[in-house]
């Protein structure tokens, strides 16, 4: 009979990356135990959209992890009981060089599968979409949207109930040692230990994150009601999206298209903002965001960022009403240089930190990337 404090694998933290660690190893029929310092996951990952992001996502790694963790997400939820709560994106593209930037993608690998819609096609598709003036819509099948707040802990329940996951809340992990793991109630053993603990940044192997030069980024979330029978047709954004994501950011044609808006939206771009709205089964939409970075963001959330990343609303959506019910802000950690953080303090040790804001949206992936190495 195994030990109950030994086990093939130990992550540490019961976010999305750990998580998908959990999941990729106990698939593999490996005995798993997740150890998390809060009572419940309340850090980054329920925080976020619930949005799984796969066009727009750098070239390379993170796109790649990207469509395999959307193909992981689509097996897992149902199993889960997570209901996907729509799918598919639709990009408005407003300035000439958006479109330049739009075409330009469609040209990439990235590209296949999406669609570049004119204005009447896209108003037939996604009549909420207000497109006055608009030059174009990108649209993707690959996305899909779950609820975040709640997704985490019926992904954790059904790991627990269906691969035998040991979950361990509020317990700290004070020091890791691989095969032996210190915590605040006691000793546990594993064969490896993936530390997956997102905005710790001081914690457990800080020493070998400083030359990393990591940051903390902090963005602001609202939850808007609009007016009853609004339906969105899928997740939305806009111009301000093609110069943050990097799938399409680094293409040439984004450096004229990121000067003009540095122009006209030089406030929206000094707070790092650019629009993502999607829908919760509620009716409700959770829209976004802006980047604001740190050693120590303050937890004092700016009243202006709001009104601006309103106003993209307004100018994206048809909407008669916008009521904004919560407000709340999230944190992830930063790299100017990467996506995704993957140390090897040792052989059996793992230390995994997504970068860049793409957890729920590459997780999957990154976890069996690790594996393939470990």
């Amino acid at each position: 009979m195994a030990s109950n404090d030994s086990f093939d694998l130990i992550v540490v933290g019961a976010g999305i990356v750990g998580l998908a660690h959990a999941y990729t190893a106990a698939k593999r029929g490996l005995r798993v135990c997740v150890v998390e310092r809060d009572a419940a996951c309340v850090g980054a990952s329920i925080r976020n959209f619930g949005f799984i992001t796969v066009t727009g996502q750098g070239a390379g790694d993170t796109w790649r992890r990207a469509r395999r963790a959307r193909a992981v997400w689509g097996e897992v939820a149902p199993l889960a009981g997570i209901a996907t709560l729509h799918r598919g994106l639709y990009l408005s593209a407003f300035r000439p060089q958006a479109l330049k930037v739009l075409e330009d993608f469609m040209t990439t690998e990235m590209g296949v599968g999406c669609e570049l819609l004119d204005v009447d096609e896209a108003a037939r598709r996604a009549p909420a979409l207000k497109l006055d003036g608009a030059q174009a819509v990108l649209y993707s099948p690959y996305e899909m949207r779950v609820e975040s707040r709640t997704a985490i802990g019926l992904l954790a329940r059904w790991l627990a109930e269906t691969y035998g996951v040991v979950f361990r809340f509020s317990e700290a992990v004070l020091e890791v040692a691989t095969p032996r793991v210190r915590t605040s109630r006691g000793v546990l053993h594993g064969t490896r230990v993936a530390v997956c603990t997102n905005t710790d940044l001081n914690g457990l192997f800080a020493e070998r994150l400083l030359p990393h030069n990591l940051r903390l980024c902090q963005l602001h979330m609202l939850r808007v009601q609009p007016e009853p029978g609004f339906k969105l047709p899928g997740s939305v954004m806009s111009d301000l999206s093609l110069v943050r994501y990097h799938g399409y950011s680094k293409l040439p044609s984004a450096a004229p298209l990121l000067e003009q808006i540095r122009r006209e939206e030089g406030e929206s771009l000094d707070n790092g903002i650019h629009l993502i709205v999607v829908q919760s089964a509620d009716g409700s939409l959770v829209v976004g965001d802006s980047h604001h970075y740190s050693a120590a963001p303050e937890p004092f959330a700016d009243q202006r960022v709001d009104e601006l990343i309103l106003d993209h609303l307004h100018m994206a959506l048809r909407l008669k009403q916008a009521k904004v019910t919560e407000r709340w802000v999230g944190t992830y950690p930063s790299s100017a240089t990467t996506d995704c953080l993957i140390d090897k303090p040792d052989e059996a040790t793992r230390m995994v930190l997504v970068t860049s804001g793409t957890g729920a949206s590459t997780a999957f992936g990154i976890a069996e990337d690790v594996f393939a190495g470990w």
